[in-house]
């Protein structure tokens, strides 16, 4: 049987372990068949326990405002696109593939710079503009 381990990159391997997969009922349209199969994944990933993820990785990961994320740093994602339970599970799979492949590349920093003398120049020029527009709009009108 082939490995069923998440492949996020070729040296970062998730084990399937470490994944807990739950088959629910999916909500939503669907007709009888979503009321009496369960095709909807809930797939559960510890994202603050997990001994395969780098530590700064981890960090990362972590530090996102996802509301995917909960507390207790496990990552919950719920599929429920596809009809198949099967396919379900392989987009759970996947999104999570995504979300953890996105926290490998480290965020450039910033340089702060300052705003150069032309742009100084074209912002007082466009609040000159602005200030002429708004007091034209008020003063005396004479309907004579």
């Amino acid at each position: 049987m082939p490995s069923t381990d998440l492949q996020i990159t070729p040296d970062l391997t998730i084990p399937d372990t470490e994944l807990v997969e739950r088959f629910v009922r999916a909500s939503g349209a669907g007709g009888q068949n979503v009321n009496k199969v369960s095709t909807a994944v809930e797939l559960r990933f510890d994202i603050a326990q997990s001994p395969s993820l780098p530590e700064a990785l981890r960090a990362r990961l972590l530090a996102k405002r996802d509301r995917r994320l909960t507390d207790e740093g496990v990552f919950v994602i719920d599929a429920q696109r596809f009809r198949t339970q099967d396919r379900n599970r392989q987009d759970a799979r996947e999104r999570l593939a995504a979300f953890i492949a996105a926290g490998l590349s480290v965020p450039k920093s910033r340089i702060a710079t300052k705003p150069t003398r032309a742009a100084k120049a074209r912002r007082l020029e466009g609040k000159r503009v602005r200030s002429g527009i708004k007091r034209g709009r008020s003063g005396p009108t004479s309907w004579d």
